[in-house]
């Protein structure tokens, strides 16, 4: 006799839905942790760059102030009566030596510069010169020739006894526009120099001088 043959039963159905959930379930944990180290990852990247964006931004890509300086004043016309008072109709002319330091990776570019020259608080002279740059890390130097006006120096009621001393107190006020860029860091900026200086009329040189340097964004 035929022995009959076993059939094995069929597993509930609820059995075999809680198996197919449990699958899901798993799927979908293991995409979730997928995600999750793959926003890990991209946050990590992103905050990298911005650390490195800040570091060479505070560093390497850090706008320094260019400096600049008055190296010297020479008078180059200057005619006395008796040796103190100056002749009449008679120009005046200085020539200022005056340099531009940039510390920066990049080059400074200016615009069209000015130099004033003051008497007792009277503007007695200006020159003006034209536009150029200060190499990455140069020092330009550029000589600026100031045309006193005779007539406002001679009118001032204070001229004379300057002249019997022998010292001749002046001002001078260096103005330089310009623009700096390096890389995405784009800045307009002002150089300003104001020096107070004594002229010896007898030797026609800058005895002493001293200045001070302020730097505008």
């Amino acid at each position: 006799m035929a022995k009959r043959e076993q059939v094995r039963p069929l597993a509930p159905a609820a059995k075999r839905q809680s198996s197919d959930e449990e699958g899901t379930c798993q799927h979908h944990k293991k995409r979730g942790r997928k995600c999750f180290k793959c926003c890990v990852f991209v946050a990590a990247i992103f905050v990298a760059l911005v650390t490195a964006i800040i570091v060479l931004r505070f560093t390497v890509f850090r706008v320094k102030d260019p400096v600049i300086k008055m190296n010297g004043v020479t008078v180059t016309r200057l005619e006395l009566n008796n040796g103190t008072t100056p002749k009449p109709g008679v120009n005046i002319s200085l020539i200022a030596d005056v340099s531009v330091k940039n510390p920066n990776v990049a080059s400074f570019r200016y615009s069209s510069t000015t130099t004033t020259l003051y008497y007792d608080g009277q503007m007695v002279g200006e020159a003006r010169n034209g536009p150029g740059q200060a190499r990455a890390r140069r020092t330009m130097r550029m000589n600026v020739s100031v045309d006193i006006i005779p007539d406002r120096l001679m009118s001032n009621p204070n001229l004379n006894a300057d002249m019997s001393s022998g010292m001749l107190s002046m001002t001078t006020y260096t103005r330089v526009p310009g623009r700096m860029e390096i890389v995405i860091v784009k800045r307009n900026i002002v150089v300003e120099m104001r020096c107070s200086m004594t002229l010896s009329i007898t030797s026609q040189q800058i005895q002493t001088q001293k200045c001070k340097r302020k730097v505008y964004f």
